[in-house]
């Protein structure tokens, strides 16, 4: 275990102490397998509505577990999310409002806010879901892109026991072919593919288990962000299945400052999803081969949506949801989100409430029979009962907070979803927004003017939740 200061040492080793006491036998507690993908879109796999991206395992999960509608990240960036996920806490509570380090303001025309400090690490004293269950006796493996943190702050200092590729960098260091340039991932032979690299190493892990200890097999893939590059294996494919469907130009819309692109039919990306799918689908296979799949629960998550608006068109589009990765638009935090729970789920279900991913952290403690820790997963409910097919008990109310400029144009600004209404605030505008999600989840039709009450509501209850958690606000540049 690393030094860090006393209280939360203090803290740590409490709740391992009251985990002990009350975990259930390790053999018969479930082990987990997480799926993180980077920048993938909503719609951006088959059972989530894709038609010209290819998926056929990830739909098989889907088909053997429970698939979320509404699954939200956090942030519509990939650092606060990561760290949504892992501390069961807000982004805002946990000091990390923007990916590492941010866009400075050097790099933005007109800009109108100074840039908002946050942190360039998770803090040491932040306790993760993998040094919960390492206190419990679990195994805990982590491969691909951590950016959380340099040396120091690695998954290593933060619960897990090994370490495969994962560094301070949100995109791969040296590209996705070998030799890469990362200190925690060495190349076995010339142009290897770092997602076969990576699966290749979770296959490894599982076969060196017993079955006598539970695991957390945690893959954080670096695909699909850029840079964009085809995967060897399944590029002619998808510039085959390109050129038999499409015979016109891709088509662009307006977004603000940016555009969004309105088809998917990038050959380039297309393939790098299939590089996932094929990784899921050989780690599905090897739970099977193994006798592992009846006591594994199977995650899977983006860690923010695809990236749809730039200043000339992204590579993937997330219609029928609006906008995507950087921006406060459905298509920007809302993920393809599938959970599977033998025993739990029921096959090929759907779930339409919405949750976030501070909910994963107090659902893994529940399915592994540990005690919940409300104070440490304060932002987070366990997701349980909506897994056994239960009605949730209450509504909830989701809050975004993004203070940054993006290199997706996104410009400075909140949201807060109460119900069926959405509320987004662009502070660099000067303006609001309103939708209802039930009638329009496209947010195409703008309802501010027509529902003033509404809106002042919302304002005022998103910054009651921005002063109660001491969320930093932008402010203005200096003359």
């Amino acid at each position: 275990m690393r030094t860090r200061c006393r209280n939360a040492f203090s803290v740590l080793l409490g709740f391992a102490i009251a985990a002990f006491a009350s975990a259930a036998p390790a053999a018969e507690r479930p082990s987990f397998v997480f799926f993180l993908v980077d920048d993938l879109g909503w719609a951006d796999v088959g059972c989530f509505g894709s038609t010209f991206y290819e998926t056929p395992h990830i739909d098989r999960l889907a088909a053997s577990g429970m698939r979320f509608a509404q699954g939200y990240a956090a942030c519509p960036v990939c650092s606060p999310t990561r760290a949504s996920i892992l501390t069961g806490r807000h982004p805002v509570r946990v000091g990390i409002t923007d990916w590492i380090p941010g866009l400075p303001t050097t790099r933005v025309p007109d800009a109108k806010f100074e840039h908002v400090e946050d942190r360039d690490k998770l803090a040491l004293e932040e306790v993760t879901i993998a040094e919960v269950l390492k206190q419990n006796d679990y195994r805990t493996f982590f491969a691909g892109k951590w950016h959380l943190g340099d040396r120091g702050h690695w998954p290593t200092d933060q619960g897990f026991d090994v370490n495969i590729g994962g560094t301070h960098a949100g995109s791969p260091p040296g590209g996705y072919y070998a030799p890469w340039n990362n200190p925690n991932l060495e190349a076995k032979k010339p142009n290897e593919y770092l997602t076969e690299r990576l699966t290749e190493e979770s296959v490894a892990f599982l076969e060196d288990q017993s079955g006598e200890r539970p695991f957390l097999l945690y893959l954080s893939y670096y695909n699909v962000h850029t840079p964009i590059t085809p995967y060897g294996k399944r590029f002619a494919h998808f510039q085959e299945k390109k050129s038999k469907l499409f015979g016109d130009p891709t088509p662009f819309q307006p977004e603000h400052e940016g555009r969004s692109r309105t088809r998917q039919d990038n050959a380039e990306y297309a393939s790098m999803i299939q590089a996932v799918d094929d990784s899921v689908g050989a780690i599905l296979d090897k739970l099977d081969a193994l006798d592992l799949a009846e006591n594994t629960v199977v995650l899977f998550f983006s860690d923010n949506g695809g990236l749809c608006t730039t200043r000339t068109g992204g590579p993937t589009s997330n219609l029928p949801l609006r906008s995507g990765k950087g921006w406060l638009y459905e298509g920007g935090v809302r993920e393809p989100l599938i959970v599977r729970v033998p025993g739990v789920t029921p096959a090929n279900s759907v779930c339409t409430t919405p949750v976030v991913s501070m909910d994963f952290f107090p659902t893994i403690l529940e399915l592994a029979k540990l005690p919940q820790m409300p104070d440490q997963h304060a932002d987070g409910v366990s997701l349980v009962p909506l897994l056994r097919g239960e009605t949730p008990s209450a509504d909830r109310t989701f809050y975004w907070h993004y203070p940054h400029y993006h290199g997706s144009t996104w410009a400075p600004g909140a949201s807060i979803r109460d119900g069926n209404w959405k509320l987004i605030e662009f502070y660099h505008d000067e303006k609001v927004e309103l939708y209802d999600l039930a009638a329009d989840p496209g947010e195409t039709d703008d309802l501010s003017e027509s529902h003033s009450g509404r809106v002042q509501e919302l304002r005022n209850k998103l910054r009651e939740w921005q002063t109660s958690m001491g969320a930093r606000m932008p402010v203005p540049m200096s003359k």
